[in-house]
C-alpha cells in the first residue's frame, strides 16, 4: 500500500513540476520596477481578456446613469491615487450581493449591492479606493511573482514529505504532507493579508486626498461586519476581503493620523443609490410606500430630494404617470439641468406613451450636454419608442464613435438596426459586440454575413475594404488570445 501511494504522489509531484515549468515558459519576461515577470502592458492585455470573460458570463446593470456615475467618480478618485496607468474599465454586475473586485490592467467591478449597502458616497468610495490600490500596487503581478518564488521550496518540502511517507508509517507521512501544505497555504494567506493591509493604507490616503473623511473606510468595514453578524452567509466581499476587528482597529488608527475632514455631500450618489434600490424592488407599490414614508421623514434637503426622486420613479414603475410628473416637478424647478432629473422626466414621458415629448425634451438638453451618455441613450430609447428607428440608429452609431469599447451599446445598435431593416448593420454591430465579449468566431461569422450582403451592391468598394480589414483584425485578435 505504501509503495503504491508513494508512486502516485511522486507522479503527482512530477506533474506539478512539469506544469510549473510550462507556466514559467508561458509567462512574459518583460518587467518593471515592481515585477520581473509581468509588465504593465501584459497586465493590460490580461485584464481585457478577463473583462471579455466577465461580460460574456455575467448579467450586468446597463443603466447609463449608474455607469456614468461609477466612471466619473472613480476617475476623479484615481487622480488622487498612485496609479500610473489610467486606462481603467468598469463593470456593474447585476447582483444585490455586496461585492467589488479589481483585476489586472485596471478592471474595476462592483455589484449593484455596493450601492445598496454603502449609505454615503464616502463609504462607497472607500471600497473603490481600496480596489484602486490593488491595481496601483500591482498586487496581481506581485502575487504571481511570489507564487513563482515559493513554488520550488514548497515543492521540495512536499517531495521530502513523500520520502518520509515511503520510509515510515503512513500516518507520519500523511501528517508531514499536511504540514507542508498547511505552510504553503499560510504563506499564500499571509501574502494576501499583506495585500489587503497595503490596499487599506494606500486607499485611506487616496480617500483623504480626494476630499473625503478617511474614517469612511472603517465605517464601511463595520457595516460589513454587521451584515455578516446577522446573515447565514457572509457578503461576497468578505470572502475575498476578510474583515476582522483588528483590521477595523488598524484602519481607525490610520484614519486618525489625518487632519479632521468631513466628506463632501453628494446628492448624486443618493440619487444613484435610489435608482439601484428601485432596480431590485420587484413590487412597485412597495417602492411607492417606502419613498412616501422617506419623504415624510426627510431631515434635510438632500434626504428630501432623494425621497422625491425615488417616489417619482416608483410612481412611474407603478404606472401612475401623473403622480410621477408631480413628484419630480419640484426637483426640476430647482435644478432644471441636473441630468438625473432630466433623464427621469424623459423616462416618465416614454413610459406613458409620450415618446415624442421625451425626444423633444431631450434634444434641448443635448444641446447643453452634447454626447452625454445617459442623455443620448435615453434619447435613443425615446426615438425607438416613437418608431423612429432610422434616426435612433444614426444617434447610436454616432455615439459609438467615442464609445467603441461599450459592448452594450453595440448590442443596442444591432437591435435598432434590425428594427430599421438594415440587415448588414445588424451583422456589423453584432460582430463588434462579439469581439468585446471574446467570441471571435461568432464575430468573424457576422462580418462574413455583412460582406456577403455588401458585395452584392454596386459602388461599395470602401465599405467592403473596411469589412475585410476588420475581419483580418478579428482573426489576429483571436490568434493573439489563443497564444496567451
Amino acid at each position: 500500500m505504501r509503495t503504491s501511494t508513494l508512486t502516485a504522489l511522486t507522479i503527482s509531484a512530477a506533474l506539478i513540476g512539469a506544469n510549473a515549468a510550462q507556466a514559467q515558459v508561458q509567462l512574459p519576461s518583460l518587467g518593471d520596477r515592481i515585477s520581473g515577470l509581468i509588465s504593465l502592458d501584459d497586465e493590460y492585455a490580461l485584464g481585457r481578456e478577463f473583462l471579455r470573460s466577465v461580460r460574456r458570463s455575467s448579467v450586468t446593470i446597463d443603466d447609463p446613469l449608474l455607469n456614468d456615475y461609477l466612471v466619473n467618480v472613480t476617475h476623479n478618485l484615481a487622480l488622487h491615487s498612485e496609479l500610473k496607468d489610467y486606462r481603467l474599465a468598469f463593470i456593474i454586475i447585476d447582483s444585490p450581493e455586496l461585492n467589488a473586485f479589481a483585476a489586472p490592467g485596471g478592471i474595476i467591478g462592483v455589484n449593484g449591492g455596493l450601492f445598496l449597502n454603502a449609505h454615503t458616497e464616502g463609504e462607497f468610495l472607500s471600497v473603490m479606493s481600496h480596489e484602486l490600490a490593488h491595481v496601483s500596487q500591482r498586487h496581481f503581478a506581485r502575487s504571481v511573482e511570489d507564487a513563482q518564488r515559493r513554488r520550488i521550496p514548497e515543492l521540495a518540502t512536499l517531495l521530502a514529505s513523500i520520502v518520509v511517507m515511503g520510509t515510515s508509517d503512513a500516518n507520519t507521512g500523511q501528517a508531514a504532507i499536511m504540514a507542508a501544505q498547511g505552510r504553503a497555504i499560510e504563506n499564500q494567506l499571509r501574502f494576501s493579508r499583506n495585500n489587503e493591509a497595503e490596499a487599506d493604507r494606500v486607499g485611506i490616503r487616496t480617500l483623504y486626498d480626494a476630499g473625503y473623511d478617511p474614517n469612511e473606510m472603517p465605517a464601511m468595514f463595520e457595516r460589513l461586519i454587521g451584515l455578516n453578524r446577522f446573515g447565514t452567509r457572509p457578503p461576497e466581499f468578505l470572502l475575498s476581503h476578510p474583515v476582522t476587528e483588528a483590521r477595523i482597529a488598524d484602519t481607525r488608527g490610520r484614519a486618525a493620523r489625518y487632519p479632521n475632514q468631513t466628506s463632501k455631500p453628494s446628492l448624486e450618489y443618493r440619487l444613484m443609490r435610489t435608482r439601484t434600490q428601485l432596480h431590485y424592488e420587484a413590487n412597485a407599490q412597495t417602492s411607492v410606500d417606502q419613498f412616501s414614508k422617506a419623504l415624510q421623514d426627510a431631515g434635510n434637503t438632500e434626504d428630501l430630494a432623494a425621497a422625491r426622486y425615488g417616489l417619482a420613479l416608483a410612481y412611474m414603475k407603478n404606472k401612475q404617470f401623473t403622480q410621477a410628473h408631480e413628484a419630480l416637478e419640484p426637483l426640476l424647478a430647482a435644478e432644471p439641468n441636473r441630468i438625473a432629473y432630466v433623464v427621469a422626466k424623459a423616462e416618465i414621458h416614454t413610459a406613458s406613451n409620450e415618446a415624442g415629448q421625451a425626444a423633444d425634451f431631450l434634444q434641448r438638453h443635448l444641446t447643453i450636454n452634447p454626447d452625454n451618455h445617459a442623455l443620448t441613450m435615453t434619447y435613443a430609447d425615446a426615438l425607438i419608442a416613437a418608431r423612429q428607428y432610422d434616426e435612433a440608429l444614426k444617434v447610436l452609431e454616432k455615439h459609438a464613435v467615442n464609445r467603441s469599447e461599450d459592448h452594450r451599446l453595440w448590442y443596442e445598435i444591432a437591435e435598432t438596426a434590425g428594427l430599421a431593416g438594415n440587415v448588414s448593420k445588424v451583422h456589423q454591430a453584432r460582430a463588434e459586440y462579439f469581439v468585446l465579449v471574446g467570441d471571435f468566431r461568432s464575430a468573424s461569422e457576422q462580418l462574413s454575413y455583412a460582406l456577403r450582403i455588401e458585395s452584392e451592391k454596386e459602388n461599395n468598394g470602401p465599405l467592403i475594404a473596411k469589412l475585410r480589414q476588420r475581419s483580418r483584425d478579428v482573426e489576429n485578435l483571436d490568434r493573439a488570445t489563443r497564444t496567451q
